[in-house]
Order: C-alpha cells, then sequence, then structure tokens
C-alpha cells in the first residue's frame, strides 16, 4: 500500500500539469502565452501586496518579541485545559490566522521541545494543516484589489479557525490521547 502511494504521490503534479497543458490544447487555447499573461499579473499583483505581508510580519514580530504571547498562554491556560489543549499549542492556534511562516516557526520550536510524535507534536500539526491564514489572506488580497469592508468574511474566517482548533484538539486527543 505505501509503495502506490508514493508512486501515486511521485506522479500526482507531473499528470496534473499534462492534463492542464492538453486540456488546454484541445480547447484551442494558447498555453503558453495564457501561461506567460498569468505569470505577468502575478507579478504586478506581488508587487502590490508587498506593503501589506510586510506589515503583517512586522506586527507579529513585535506580538512575539514583546511577550505578549507568553502571557497570553498563561491567561488563556485554564481554558485551554478545560478544552483538552496542551498551553504549549495556543501559540500556534493564534498565530495561524496571522501568518503562514510565524506558525510554522513556532511549530518548528514546539516539535524540537517535544518531538513531532508527542500529544502536543501531533496537536500542533493538526491545528497548522486544518486552519487558514485568515487575516494575511484579508490583508493582503482584499488589500491587494482594495476592498475595504469586508463584510461578513472576517466573522466567517473567525469562526472557520475555530472550528478547525476545536475539532483539531478534539480529533487528536481522541486518536491518540
Amino acid at each position: 500500500m505505501i509503495s502506490v502511494l508514493e508512486i501515486i504521490s511521485a506522479m500526482i503534479i507531473p499528470l496534473l500539469i499534462f492534463f492542464i497543458v492538453v486540456y488546454g490544447i484541445i480547447k484551442k487555447v494558447k498555453v503558453y502565452e495564457t501561461f506567460i499573461e498569468g505569470a505577468k499579473e502575478g507579478f504586478n499583483i506581488s508587487i502590490k501586496i508587498i506593503p501589506f505581508l510586510v506589515a503583517m510580519l512586522v506586527a507579529i514580530g513585535i506580538f512575539r518579541s514583546s511577550g505578549a504571547m507568553d502571557f497570553l498562554t498563561y491567561l488563556f491556560s485554564p481554558i485551554t485545559n478545560l478544552i483538552g489543549m496542551p498551553p504549549e499549542a495556543l501559540p500556534v492556534s493564534l498565530i495561524r490566522p496571522l501568518s503562514g511562516s510565524g506558525t510554522l516557526g513556532i511549530a518548528s520550536e514546539i516539535m524540537k521541545t517535544y518531538g513531532p510524535d508527542s500529544l502536543i507534536g501531533r496537536m500542533v500539526s493538526v491545528i497548522v494543516g486544518s486552519g487558514e491564514t485568515t487575516f494575511y489572506v484579508l490583508a493582503v488580497y482584499f488589500g491587494s484589489v482594495g476592498i475595504t469592508k469586508t463584510r461578513h468574511a472576517v466573522p466567517a474566517g473567525i469562526i472557520a479557525d475555530i472550528v478547525g482548533i476545536l475539532v483539531s484538539v478534539w480529533l487528536v486527543n481522541w486518536m491518540f490521547g
């Protein structure tokens, strides 16, 4: 079974690219020219989002360096204990909606400290995999196209993040706890 999965995982990306090119040819799309146009647009969008990205990363760095993260972990430890989440996993839950790279940095510190096969390591891995960088997405993508009124995007994103965290905690405790 593992060898079949290894073969599939090695072949999936090349097959997907091949399928896209063949589908484009069948639909009589100029595949290469369309790809180049998309790359140009992607470059222009990346130039627009750099200020939003820098602002978000600076804010996260200040938050972590100030000790506010440690204070929040201490403050919320009774709640995390109540739901079955080790308090050490809380920083990942708090940073995940803000930054993917910040989350991976914290997660790697947790993995080094507790190990990837520990309950905390597994829980952090599932939280990282089931969460989204909600505020990063809103700031970068909405900012790049000039949307200032997010309407229901923020509450829906926060609710999805909370549900993802709670289900991750429950699932890991159920399977490994």
